[in-house]
Formats: C-alpha cells, sequence, structure tokens
C-alpha cells in the first residue's frame, strides 16, 4: 500500500495530537462517514471529549494544496453538524486552529491548539 500526500498529513497530524497536545489516542476517530444536510461527507480526523461531545474537527489537505477559505468553508459546514469547540486545518506545513462561532457563522483564530490536559476541550 503506498502512503498518499494526504495520508501522510494526516498520520502526523495524529502523532501531534496524541505527542504534542496529549490527546488521549482513545478519543481520537479518524476517516468516518457523517451525514452533511443529507449528503454523505467523510471527516479526517475528530477527537471526542469524555463525555462524547466532539472537541475537535480537522480537515487534512495534501502538503501541494494550498488552504483556502474554500477549505474553512467546507469545515465550517461539517461542524455546523458536528459542533465540536476546535477545528484544525492542516496541509502537513500550515497548520490554523480556531473556534467557530455557529450563530455568526465566524472564525475566531488561535496561535496554537490547547493542550488536552489543560484546556476546555
Amino acid at each position: 500500500m503506498v502512503l498518499q500526500p494526504e495520508e501522510w498529513v494526516r498520520q502526523h497530524c495524529i502523532q501531534f495530537l496524541i505527542q504534542e497536545k496529549n490527546f488521549p489516542i482513545s478519543l481520537i476517530n479518524v476517516e468516518k462517514v457523517v451525514l452533511i444536510n443529507g449528503l454523505k461527507k467523510r471527516y479526517d480526523i475528530v477527537v471526542y471529549n469524555p463525555n462524547g461531545s466532539l472537541a475537535l474537527v480537522v480537515e487534512c489537505k495534501a502538503p501541494e494544496v494550498k488552504i483556502t477559505q474554500a477549505t474553512f468553508d467546507q469545515i465550517a459546514r461539517y461542524n455546523l453538524t458536528l459542533k465540536a469547540s476546535f477545528l484544525m486545518v492542516t496541509n502537513g506545513l500550515n497548520h490554523y486552529f480556531c473556534t467557530m462561532n455557529p450563530n455568526l457563522e465566524s472564525f475566531e483564530f488561535l496561535e496554537s491548539l490547547p493542550n488536552y490536559n489543560t484546556q476546555q476541550i
């Protein structure tokens, strides 16, 4: 099996979440289908809170894919259904972290993602 560029980004992101941000591996879920407005979509990574709510949704792109407003629109559409506290978009080279205000449909960008054991996730 050949490791595709997006999968390389996904695997490195998972390691970042576990090793750098202390997320428990048992709360991380990868590549599952979710219904968004009646359409089947596939998210890259989600991290659950212990109570079952979503803490984080991650959208991974291949390194050669530029992260644009369309990328944020995609994860925002997913999050209208998923309702995660935090969002992350990465292409392995550039990483963006934010929270989303669903009422205003706006992003609040963060300098970094909080560590799992020290924040409100």
